[in-house]
């Protein structure tokens, strides 16, 4: 009973000292592509991305309730970051979730003029004032939120000395938009504004990062479990604790004797713990520590490259490709080494018989754009005469109206296509994930591999497939599974069959890969169609933004080359940076995986026909 009572009192102080209202409250995902267009459109940098922010310390007064609740200390406040705009994971500012939803559409047009020039809120005036001026819509939806939030800000009626004239001053300086106007630095800082981008928290300097290949002796995972949030968490890496150090105090009387005691390692809890979830709510910054021995609640993947004579065998070893760096805004020459391979355990392998029933109808259509020999009419030279063009060249005669040449033969030829093209897979280790409750993606790529290839043996268009993964910028792996020159057939299916996934995913090095193999056909049209399930990403600094503007250079190379690139995508994320890479009209999100193998091969359709 005692227990009851104080979990009640707990919710409803709590409740009582709450300023938000969670009845309103507006995720950031659904606000997440509208904010991000207008971000874009507004000239924003198109390499950031929108995350959610993390709960910060704002050190501004709190109310009596709060102080008695223990709450009112941190709130995710939006900050503009070189790598990322972070917004409030959730905004519940307001008792209007419509207001809510708005506050997104502000701080995202403030951060696409926002510039830091001095104090943080002078910094918010000017962004305020230049939004408007840019775009005059937005001063409806300002005054609209100021108003709405200044009947929420404490009144100065109720604060005290410096505070009191630091919230009139605030109050001023968002009403009248005057960036003159300075705060007492020395007072409490006021409490904060959701309308206003604030700095950047600092980043933990942290420690060095342990190599996710390297082998921890005797760790091991069981069993894990997906905690989720919608705001981001700050984290920091810390050092491991040394579980044989540290000061022992005991009685004497306490100590076990030799048959009482048990070799059991309690570093690290073994119970359940069921509220995962609240303890990851509570904690203001999560640490992250490299441990060895026995894990659990935990994911890691073993990435060792297996021995040499069981991997795959190396045809050609030692291409140098460089990398875009944007931080330095150069091209690293001789960065990357390519490695092309190819299957060991690869043979020849027939058509599976669950696919030959939809590969016969796939290659039905496809006989349509097979190549064909028909009459080409009004030629100056052919194989005979056009009788049509014949007549209507001695009826022009006769009326005096004959040019000085006159095509009236016609001629059998080949109404060739064209067209070259080179499929790019992802075989990334994210591919072993589940697609569906039997197969894993891995699977779905294999069966698009089996069908598009029917499918282009079809059109006797000149194709080639490669599959590519990484591990580290000295060692990008371009899987050959067919090559330009090599016809469609069964050993092209043993090499399909024997695909499975790698490691990581360095984009950037196989597109350009690609693109050379391209460049040296002869085809006046070429279409390099890059398949994949996830960003760009490896275990060096190729991740996050690195990564994303290191392949959308690769992109722009291709393009120059005169080279069509599309992207056919089923990250469910891909609309978050796809189109900063190829473009709007240069990809599409295929939502389920498991139609990806119907849907490839009519897209190539549509992109050539």
């Amino acid at each position: 009973m005692e227990e009851w009572v104080g979990q009640q009192w707990h919710k409803w102080v709590v409740r009582a000292a709450r300023r938000q209202y969670p009845q309103a409250a507006v995720p950031l995902e659904a606000m997440k592509k509208t904010a991000g267009m207008l971000f874009r459109a507004l000239g924003g940098d198109p390499g950031l991305e929108l995350r959610a922010a993390s709960l910060e310390k704002h050190h501004s007064r709190r109310t009596l309730m709060e102080k008695i609740a223990g709450t009112g200390q941190r709130l995710p406040l939006a900050s503009l970051a070189p790598q990322a705009l972070y917004l409030p994971g959730e905004s519940a500012f307001f008792p209007q979730s419509e207001l809510n939803a708005r506050l997104y559409l502000w701080l995202a047009g403030m951060a696409a003029v926002y510039a830091h020039h001095g104090h943080w809120l002078a910094d918010n005036l000017i962004a305020s004032r230049r939004l408007m001026e840019k775009l005059p819509g937005m001063r409806p939806l300002w005054q609209r939120l100021l108003q709405a939030h200044l009947r929420l800000r404490p009144l100065p009626e109720k604060l005290r000395g410096a505070e009191a004239d630091n919230e009139r001053w605030l109050r001023q300086a968002m009403e009248q938009l005057d960036d003159e106007i300075a705060l007492d630095p020395t007072a409490r800082p006021p409490w904060p504004v959701p309308l206003f981008l604030y700095p950047a928290p600092d980043l933990p300097a942290g420690l060095k990062r342990r190599d996710a290949s390297e082998p921890q002796d005797g760790e091991r995972t069981e069993e894990s479990q997906a905690l989720k949030s919608p705001r981001r968490h700050k984290g920091k890496r810390v050092e491991a604790p040394d579980e044989r150090g540290g000061l022992l105090a005991f009685r004497l009387e306490s100590l076990f004797t030799r048959a009482e005691y048990v070799g059991v390692d309690r570093s690290q809890e073994e119970d359940e713990d069921g509220n995962q979830q609240d303890a990851l709510e509570d904690m203001d910054e999560i640490s992250v520590s490299a441990q060895s021995g026995i894990t659990r609640h935990s994911v890691r993947f073993d990435l060792d490259l297996p021995p040499e004579d069981a991997d795959d065998q190396i045809l050609s070893g030692g291409l140098l490709l460089p990398e875009w760096d944007h931080r330095k805004q150069m091209l690293r020459p001789d960065y990357c080494r390519i490695l092309e391979m190819q299957s060991r355990d690869a043979g020849n392998s027939e058509l599976p018989m669950a696919l030959r029933a939809q590969s016969r109808r796939i290659r039905q259509q496809f006989e349509s754009l097979m190549p064909v020999r028909v009459w080409q009419r009004r030629q100056l030279e052919g194989a005979e005469l056009d009788v049509e063009a014949w007549v209507q060249y001695q009826s022009d005669r006769l009326r005096g109206q004959v040019a000085a040449e006159w095509p009236v033969f016609r001629d059998f030829r080949q109404n060739q296509r064209d067209l070259s093209c080179l499929l790019l897979a992802d075989l990334s280790l994210s591919t072993d994930a589940a697609a569906d409750g039997e197969r894993r993606v891995i699977d779905v790529i294999r069966e698009s591999l089996y069908l598009f290839a029917e499918a282009l043996g079809a059109t006797h268009d000149p194709f080639a497939i490669y599959g590519f993964s990484s591990r580290r910028r000295d060692h990008v792996r371009l899987q050959r599974i067919k090559t330009f020159d090599e016809p469609h057939g069964a050993a092209v299916r043993g090499r399909i069959a024997a695909i499975k996934p790698g490691y990581y995913t360095r984009m950037g090095a196989a597109i350009r890969y690609a693109t050379r193999l391209l460049a040296a056909q002869p085809s006046r049209q070429k279409l390099l169609l890059i398949l994949t399930d996830g960003k760009p990403n490896d275990l060096d600094q190729y991740e996050g933004r690195y990564g994303l503007e290191d392949t959308r250079h690769a992109v722009q190379a291709c393009h120059q080359e005169e080279i069509r690139p599309f992207c056919v995508s089923i990250d469910q994320e891909s609309a978050d940076y796809l189109p900063w890479l190829f473009g709007s009209q240069g990809f599409v999100h295929i939502r389920k995986a498991r139609e990806l193998s119907k849907k490839l091969p009519l897209l190539y359709a549509r992109l050539t026909g």
